[in-house]
């Protein structure tokens, strides 16, 4: 029963935006409704960082980034929230859409003075790739925005995905007032408070009180107005729908100031999904199965760079974890044992005896796990639906100190386990080639290449389009594909075949003269290893 208990009170999302459009500080406003921070500006510490290096690194200082996922559990109404931090620079994307294969629903923060941005429309492909139940909080309402109205029509085409007000602003700018929450049909006015939770609300629940028009004056009988037009355009809330991820629940707000927030989490705490089942390579894995079973989904090397080890982020699907039990890894066919598992929260580090379905839990690594990796009480099985996407930018790896060769390899091995970057190998040859989502990933990566291995390395631009996983039902068509295109032809980190296209042109060319071949344009497919 207590396996059941845990499950119900538990919610796990991450929140999503495209950079500046207020995912920290919404952040910060939630952890305070918790109770987990005090004052606004803690939760910026919270990046898990590499206790001598990261807070010495140059780049960060000089562009504010951070090369680290964040977790944040806190309690809210008897809710236990697991909260995944997403980096917000396009840079980091790729970290950002492993991330969200471990939530069971995400909240997209969206700038009503820029509406709709490009990082916006990546991450809500994503999310409409796994069917994630997506809530939109469009903030920064106190500031001369956009027609809320026309916000919506953006959200709808732009994002294709049907949307549903659930609350609605009173004004916007220098008069935003607070927000009506169409869900629970009642008023909430706020005073500006920046730093702290605001605690006096005044509630109405009738539009059609004079006490209205003495609070918010002329901008009443504008309130009226919009919302009889909205119940008008917009049919009943229906959970199931948003569920399903078909509709896309919209509260409207300033998470600077505090309007519209606490209404967004009391909304969403009842909505939001539950832990989800996971599929796997041979069944559906429930969350109130009796038997451990989890994946990692994030890495973090050279957490401590004197002892060189690692965290591995884990998403718990089902049964109940516990500290100093032997765990199953599938992969290696071994078991292990962690005695200190730890939960997150700020800068800080909770070394925890158990964890339940939903959790978020980090296992110090010596080198055991990679991203996809399964775990369980022995049932040989893997967790489906963490792939790895085409990078955008391709590079070739050059060694500039042939005498530090073994620590380039190790390193670079290492920095592209934790998913940020992939790591391509010549099928016929000895180049390697690095490809990540954004240039900024590079200097990272050749940043600590140099001080976390010693290794001396630059980056040479490749004229590469595209990766594409390739597979084949005929040997022999496959056989010849590789030999004809040798050049083109790698490996990744699990030994699958990948064709990287040099253009756009020549991937289509080469699709239709090969048509034995199929191209995944990501590396989660059914496929066994070809010997070739």
């Amino acid at each position: 029963m207590k396996l059941q208990e845990e499950i119900i009170r538990r919610r796990t999302f991450a929140i999503i935006s495209h950079p500046d459009a207020g995912k920290t500080t919404l952040t910060e406003k939630f952890l305070l409704y918790g109770g987990a921070i005090q004052i606004a500006g803690a939760v910026k510490s919270n990046k898990i960082r590499k206790s001598a290096t990261s807070d010495f690194m140059e780049i960060e200082r000089q562009r504010g980034i951070s090369v680290a996922t964040s977790v944040m559990t806190f309690e809210y109404s008897n809710v236990l929230i697991n909260l995944l931090d997403t980096p917000g620079h396009k840079d980091f994307a790729e970290d950002t859409y492993r991330t969200l294969t471990a939530v069971d629903s995400v909240i997209l923060v969206i700038d009503s003075v820029k509406g709709v941005e490009t990082q916006t429309k990546k991450l809500m492909e994503v999310c409409r790739m796994r069917k994630t139940p997506v809530i939109v909080f469009i903030n920064k309402m106190d500031l001369e925005g956009r027609d809320p109205f026309d916000l919506l029509d953006e959200l709808e085409k732009m994002l294709n995905i049907k949307v549903q007000p659930l609350s609605w602003p009173i004004n916007k700018g220098s008069e935003f007032k607070g927000v009506y929450n169409l869900f629970d049909r009642t008023l909430q006015l706020f005073s500006p408070e920046k730093q702290t939770v605001e605690k006096d609300r005044l509630e109405i629940d009738d539009l059609n009180d004079p006490l209205l028009d003495e609070l918010i004056l002329r901008d009443a009988d504008q309130l009226r107005e919009d919302v009889s037009l909205l119940n008008g355009v917009y049919p009943g809330f229906d959970v199931d729908e948003y569920l399903a991820a078909n509709i896309a629940p919209v509260f409207f707000g300033s998470a600077r100031n505090n309007f519209g927030v606490k209404e967004l989490l009391d909304t969403f705490i009842r909505i939001s999904p539950l832990p989800e089942s996971r599929e796997t390579d041979k069944r559906t894995v429930v969350p109130d199965e009796e038997d451990f079973t989890g994946f990692v989904f994030k890495i973090h090397a050279n957490i401590d760079p004197k002892h060189r080890n690692r965290i591995a982020f884990v998403r718990i699907v089902s049964g109940k974890f516990e500290r100093n039990k032997y765990i199953y890894h599938c992969r290696l066919d071994k078991e292990l044992k962690f005695s200190s598992p730890a939960t997150f929260m700020a800068s800080a580090r909770s070394i925890i005896d158990e964890a339940f379905p939903g959790d978020v839990i980090g296992l110090y690594d010596t080198g055991n796990f990679k991203i996809g990796d399964s775990l369980s009480e022995g049932e040989k099985l893997q967790f489906r639906g963490i792939p790895s996407f085409s990078p955008e930018i391709f590079k070739e790896l050059i060694n500039r100190d042939p005498m530090k060769t073994k620590q380039l390899d190790k390193g670079i091995e290492q920095l592209t386990e934790e998913g940020v970057a992939q790591l391509f190998y010549q099928q016929h040859g000895s180049k390697k080639v690095v490809g990540v989502v954004g240039d900024l990933q590079f200097e990272v990566i050749q940043y600590r290449l140099k001080n976390e291995y010693g290794a001396s390395c630059e980056f040479v631009p490749k004229d590469i389009y595209k990766a594409c996983w390739i597979t084949s039902n005929d040997k022999k068509k496959l056989t010849e594909f590789i030999r004809f295109k040798s050049q083109n032809v790698f490996t990744d980190k699990d030994d699958h075949l990948v064709f990287l296209a040099p253009s756009e042109w020549l991937l289509k060319v080469t699709q239709e003269a090969n048509p034995e071949i199929t191209f995944h344009t990501t590396s989660e497919f059914k496929t066994e290893k070809v010997e070739v």
